[in-house]
């Protein structure tokens, strides 16, 4: 850490056991979340917890603890953890103490700042609900996000949350100046690695900042990354007036860290054995996370489901502050619909009448009304056919089939692999063609020309409708057929007999 500080209060460690440190002090006793540094070269962090008496302090260590023993000396710092703010931390990683792990030179140039601050006032906090749009089809149009607000994406592996959160990133820098920050809590080392890759490779980075608490570090320190993002998202929202786009990758593993401080500290855990103070903590950090008239923080975060138990108790807590839920759908993902967002199990607050507007409102219904209608037609088409459902119910599935390809859509940071130019849409575009797939303006045209597209004016450029046949006109023979030649009639393959066959009688 970079800090400076002046060693006049000095303590002992009485007690170390695990991550929990307890330390003697003759002198004024260090306040809560106060920092004290010990070991062999001050390399080992201790964050105050709790004050047990005149003269003791207990503590969890944000570091590991190996080589510490009793009767070593303590410093107390004088002051809590800090993070760096400034410019110079964009295009920049760093870990929980604010010290940079990308292999360059520390950041010159820079503030520090302490990790524990007060939500902003309500008198700050901006009244209106404001769409913060994506440019992506299918989130702008079934799942608005809340400028100011707080997302939950529920996927697991493989069904391209981080291709979703990546696009998000490049469109928020590259089209509405603004800066992302991604923080990462309980992150596989692999993961940050292969994300910091992918953000370099997709030109994003610049306007970019990383934090970091790994998998393999204590949890004190998975416990207090989040703060450190948040700090730095602050500085950028209050003191430089941009828009922040605060990725969370996992929201779980902040409450599981806290679950594990707080059985090391030998509270009496709560039900399912979280924490006692799990909807304070929770509190602490998401409500940092709002809108004011200068700017704005807009929360993108993971959310891992225990047992896919949406009853769990650190489900509950973290869905009280989510403002939208979009749910990742493998079987989505497996027929090749990117960004596999199941509509119908998504939902948003802000998808009502008097936020996104009664045209706005009406589109949405009308979608998911179709798709739930071709849900429920899947089996009957399975076990009998297209040709067995009434007029209507084909129209349905057309429709239903058309909106699914068109809420595709080509993302600029998977040009490389896919071969297609990315595509940012509007709110007022997307709109628009779902409007027009749901009046059947696109019924005579295939499937395809729908699929991964951007604007619905790429369509009539991509295919040409099919020409309608005229009634009773026969069908053409397919163009591999073979010439007919004269030969003798086959055998009727449903007319088996051991003997000769006898002709049909005429007429």
């Amino acid at each position: 850490m970079e800090t400076k500080f002046s060693p006049t209060n000095r303590g002992t460690v009485t007690s170390v056991r695990g991550s929990v440190v307890e330390v003697r002090f003759d002198g004024p006793l260090p306040p809560v979340y106060a920092v004290l540094r010990t070991g062999r070269e001050n390399n080992i962090v201790i964050e105050v917890l709790a004050q047990r008496d005149v003269h003791h302090v207990r503590g969890i260590a944000l570091t590991p603890t190996q080589g510490l023993a009793r009767g070593m000396e303590v410093t107390d710092t004088g002051g809590p953890l800090q993070a760096p703010v400034g410019k110079a931390i964009l295009s920049r990683m760093f870990d929980v103490f604010g010290n940079a792990i990308d292999r360059r030179p520390p950041p010159a140039d820079v503030q520090w700042r302490s990790v524990h601050r007060a939500p902003p006032p309500l008198a700050s906090r901006s009244t209106k609900s404001e769409i913060f749009e994506t440019g992506i089809k299918v989130i702008d149009v079934l799942v608005p996000l809340e400028r100011g607000g707080k997302a939950g994406m529920f996927g697991g592996a493989g069904v391209g949350k981080t291709v979703l959160l990546t696009e998000m990133i490049h469109n928020m820098i590259g089209h509405q100046q603004g800066v992302s920050i991604f923080c990462g809590i309980g992150e596989r080392c692999r993961e940050g690695e292969e994300l910091y890759r992918g953000m370099k490779a997709a030109g994003v980075l610049p306007n970019m900042v990383m934090i970091f608490g790994q998998m393999n570090e204590p949890p004190g320190s998975r416990f207090r990354v989040g703060h450190t993002a948040l700090t730095m998202a602050e500085y950028f929202r209050d003191d430089e007036h941009r828009d922040v786009l605060l990725l969370i990758d996992n929201i779980f593993r902040f409450i599981q860290a806290g679950m594990e401080v707080s059985g090391l500290m030998g509270h009496m855990p709560s039900r399912l054995g979280y924490q006692p103070t799990m909807g304070t903590e929770l509190a602490g950090l998401e409500e940092r996370i709002a809108n004011t008239n200068s700017g704005a923080i807009t929360s993108i975060q993971a959310v891992y489901v225990p047992a896919d138990d949406f009853t769990d108790p650190a489900a509950v807590h973290t869905f009280s502050h989510l403002s939208a839920s979009v749910v990742l759908s493998r079987k989505r993902a497996s027929e090749g619909l990117f960004p596999a967002i199941d509509p119908l199990q998504s939902s948003s607050k802000m998808a009502t009448p008097g936020i996104v507007g009664e045209r706005h409102y009406a589109i949405a219904q009308e979608i998911r009304r179709t798709l739930a209608q071709y849900g429920e037609l899947k089996d009957i088409i399975a076990m009998l056919g297209l040709e067995q459902l009434s007029p209507e119910d084909r129209k349905v599935v057309v429709r239903a089939r058309q909106l699914e390809r068109f809420l595709t859509q080509p993302f600029f940071t998977t040009e490389q692999f896919t071969g297609l130019t990315g595509k940012l849409v509007s709110l007022k575009e997307a709109l628009d063609g779902c409007e027009r797939i749901l009046h059947d303006e696109f019924k005579d045209y295939p499937e395809s020309s729908l699929y991964m597209i951007g604007a619905i004016s790429e369509v009539k450029g991509k295919a040409k409708p099919a020409p309608a046949a005229a009634p009773g006109a026969p069908k053409p023979p397919p163009e591999s057929a073979p010439p007919s030649k004269p030969g003798p009639t086959p055998a009727t393959p449903w007319r088996k007999t051991t003997g000769p066959v006898a002709p049909l009688p005429a007429g």
